[in-house]
């Protein structure tokens, strides 16, 4: 925790601090949605869960969808340690991790000005696989953590059969940008007379009701840890407010 907590005040102190901008993560269209800062960057990918992880392996592209989560500035998923392609990462490879939402549906009079609201992050750095036991150990229960703050201690240890059957990466953020698109319909001034709706139709991802396990021991009530995740909240907020119990900082 201690760890964590000093992670969250670099981050604080950090918190006008942007990412350097290259011709990797320049945004290049509509620009203006554009950010480089840390503070922009972290907020979407704390709001997900899923993320898509691109590697290119002797001139072949491969795009990974995997759960990642994130220390300061490091992110981190796991996979299978079978896995061919995780198994090219041990010398370190360039990789580019995307997170994204769909916020909203955005209906115009044209189909050119036809759009959509949207949350997304583009990192890049160099991906390695954790090899260290003790880090890979802090890893595997941060996984659990980050989403179910303090659970991991509550659960049966790891084995050393899963933890050899588990791969973890890690990729420290080099470069980055999020870009947002957060506003109504931008038609062209000369055809907001058209005759056809026009609006936004919100989206969101909310929470449904738990179903417990059917096996569950008696007398086992639902934690209150996973408080966060309650009926009809919203996912991405939740998973924020986890990502903040998780840093210390609530």
């Amino acid at each position: 925790m201690v760890a964590r907590q000093q992670l969250r005040m670099q981050a604080v102190n950090d918190v006008a601090a942007s990412f350097p901008t290259t011709s990797r993560n320049r945004v290049k269209r509509l620009h203006e949605r554009g950010s480089y800062d840390h503070e922009a960057v972290f907020a979407v990918l704390d709001a997900g869960l899923l993320c898509h992880v691109a590697y290119t392996f002797d001139g072949q592209p491969y795009c990974t969808p995997t759960i990642h989560w994130r220390e300061g500035d490091m992110l981190y998923w796991h996979g299978s340690s079978a896995s061919r392609i995780l198994r090219q990462l041990r010398g370190g490879t360039p990789a580019c991790l995307t997170v994204s939402h769909l916020d909203g549906l955005v209906l115009a009079r044209t189909g050119f000005n036809h759009s959509a609201n949207y949350r997304s992050a583009m990192c890049f750095g160099t991906a390695r696989i954790i090899d260290e036991p003790e880090d890979k150990m802090k890893a595997l229960a941060g996984v659990v953590d980050r989403f179910y703050p303090g659970r991991s201690e509550t659960l049966r240890p790891i084995s050393a059969q899963e933890a050899k059957a588990t791969t973890v990466i890690g990729m420290r953020i080099e470069e980055a940008s999020a870009k947002v698109r957060a506003k109504g319909v931008a038609d062209d001034e000369e055809d907001y007379g058209h005759p056809v709706w026009a609006g936004v139709i919100p989206v969101r991802t909310v929470i449904g009701a738990a179903e417990p396990c059917p096996r569950i021991l008696p007398g086992i009530e639902r934690p209150g840890n996973l408080d966060g995740y309650a009926e009809g909240e919203r996912l991405d907020a939740a998973l924020m407010q986890a990502q903040r119990v998780y840093e210390g900082e609530v």
